[in-house]
Formats: structure tokens, C-alpha cells, sequence
């Protein structure tokens, strides 16, 4: 944590070693590219440098100072959230992909870590979508043309939310980060995923295990037990082609239609504020 020198709030500090390849610069431009002055769901980045931190050469990223993550909330909950609060999120969530997206770039690692409520108070209770760091142009800015599908890929992300072409080793694009926030909503819903916890004697073999699972379940089996939004959207992102452009408009009514239907009311009142609410009456 650091003190901004010209408007005197607290800001944190992502470093990494110098001598690592420059990832952190990388998400730095991301960062920049990214935000328009006006994106509420953005954390400012105040700047980027090259500093020694206990004698040892970093780079550095200064950025707003944020709360809990999702996955420390999702915690928090005991591991499982209410119908209510996953639909909130979802739309919210959907509509920030959304923006990434308009803004020629995917994100390749969406997951409950990656975002992240404000702290301070000129950003508290607002959700933000950070790390950037694996953050990549899907199309040229200019012409908007799309990149070409390719094999032969590693794995990038997190294993546990990629999807499937990730694992498989193709190019990923807009789908990819859609199917990744299925697989966080159903997580929320369910509490695990059927793949977590598969063995593996190394990394390459619980990922491909992994894979193979992925492979072999169907959108039913996933989401039995859920409303049949979560099928709808899942099976919808199936069946995209990789430069295809996603309907997000097609997408979040499958979650207002749900909130209706489930007679919920969209207030922003989320599991872990009624649960803080109720330990602090539980003190008095």
C-alpha cells in the first residue's frame, strides 16, 4: 500500500520482479487502453515505474486500493450463494465482460478472484474487474479485424473456469470468457464444480483430466438441479463460433427474465450484507 501524492488516498501496489518477463507493463497498457474516464467498474491506475523494494529491483503498478473478492465472499457465505445473488451478479458481471469485449480485448481469466467490490469510499460498493495481466486483443482496434483461429495453444487462465477450446489448446475469443462466467455461476450455485478435485500425478495430468471431464459432460448434467437459465446460457455460448459476436443483449435478459420469473427483487442487497447485518444485530 502507498499514499497518492496528489490526491492523498491510499493506492496499492502490484510489483514484480524486474528480471521476470514484463507482464505487469503489459497489463499497465491494458489498464489504459481499457479505461475511458468515465468506466465506474475499472479500478484507476495512477502509473507504473521501476523501483527497488528491499534492495531488490521491481516494476510496479499503482492502482486503486480494492475490498473483498467475490471467492472471499463466496467464502464468507459458506460457500454458496442464493439464486438472488447470483442472478444480481451475473448481470453485472455479463455487462462488464461486455465492456472488454467493446474494447477489443478478452480477458482470459475470468474467475470469482477477479472481482473485486471497491474499498475506499470514492469507490465503495461498486464491482470491479481486475487483472488484466493474460488480457489479450481479440481484434485489431483500427479495422476491427479478427484474429485467426489457431491450435496448438497452452493453456491460459485458470483451469477450474476455462473453457473447454482453452483446454483443448485453440485460439480463445469472446466465447471463451462467456463460458468461464458460467462456470463461476454455476460454482456460486452449486458450491464445487464436478472437476475440482480430480487427481493427477503432475499439472499436465490434472489439467488433462480436467479436460476430459469437460469434454464429457453435458450442459444437463452441469446445471442439473438449476433453473433452467443457466442451461439457456450455457448451451447459447456452446454453440458460438469464434468470431462470432456473443448477443449480451440476448444473455442479460435470460437474467432479467429469471429475476422476474423468480418474483426476486433486483436491490443490490447481496448473501454477504444480509449476513454481516445479522452478526451484528447477533452482538448487541
Amino acid at each position: 500500500m502507498a499514499i497518492h501524492e496528489e490526491t492523498a488516498i491510499k493506492v496499492a501496489v502490484k510489483v514484480e520482479k524486474r528480471r521476470h518477463l514484463k507482464q505487469l507493463k503489459h497489463e499497465y497498457n491494458v489498464y489504459t487502453n481499457l479505461y475511458d474516464g468515465s468506466t465506474d467498474f475499472l479500478p484507476r491506475v495512477y502509473g507504473y515505474r521501476e523501483f527497488f523494494l528491499n534492495d531488490e529491483p521491481v516494476n510496479g503498478m499503482f492502482m486503486d486500493l480494492l475490498g473483498y473478492s467475490l471467492q472471499e465472499l463466496f467464502d464468507f457465505c459458506e460457500k454458496r450463494f442464493t439464486l438472488k445473488t447470483v442472478l444480481m451478479l451475473g448481470e453485472m458481471i455479463l455487462s462488464r465482460i461486455e465492456y472488454v469485449h467493446f474494447k477489443n480485448y478478452i480477458h482470459r481469466d475470468i474467475k470469482p478472484d477477479n472481482f473485486v467490490f471497491g474499498k475506499e469510499e470514492h469507490c465503495k460498493g461498486k464491482l470491479f474487474i481486475i487483472d488484466f495481466g493474460l488480457a489479450k486483443l481479440y481484434r485489431n482496434p483500427y479495422t476491427f479485424a479478427h484474429i485467426p483461429p489457431k491450435q496448438g495453444k497452452s493453456l491460459t487462465g485458470t483451469a477450474r473456469y476455462a473453457s473447454l477450446n482453452a483446454h483443448l489448446g485453440y485460439e480463445q475469443g469472446r466465447r471463451d470468457d462467456l463460458e468461464s462466467l458460467a462456470y463461476c455461476l454455476i460454482f456460486f450455485m452449486k458450491g464445487r464444480l464436478p472437476w475440482q478435485g480430480l487427481p493427477g500425478a503432475s499439472k499436465k495430468e490434472k489439467y488433462k483430466n480436467i479436460c476430459e471431464m469437460k469434454e464429457r459432460i453435458s450442459v444437463r448434467e452441469l446445471c442439473e438441479g438449476l433453473p433452467s437459465v443457466f442451461s439457456k446460457f450455457l448451451h447459447y455460448i456452446k454453440g458460438l463460433s469464434f468470431e462470432e459476436m456473443p448477443s449480451y443483449l440476448y444473455l442479460k435478459n435470460l437474467f432479467v427474465s429469471a429475476i422476474r420469473e423468480h418474483k426476486i427483487v433486483n436491490d443490490g442487497n447481496f448473501d454477504w450484507m444480509i449476513k454481516r447485518d445479522l452478526m451484528r444485530r447477533d452482538r448487541l
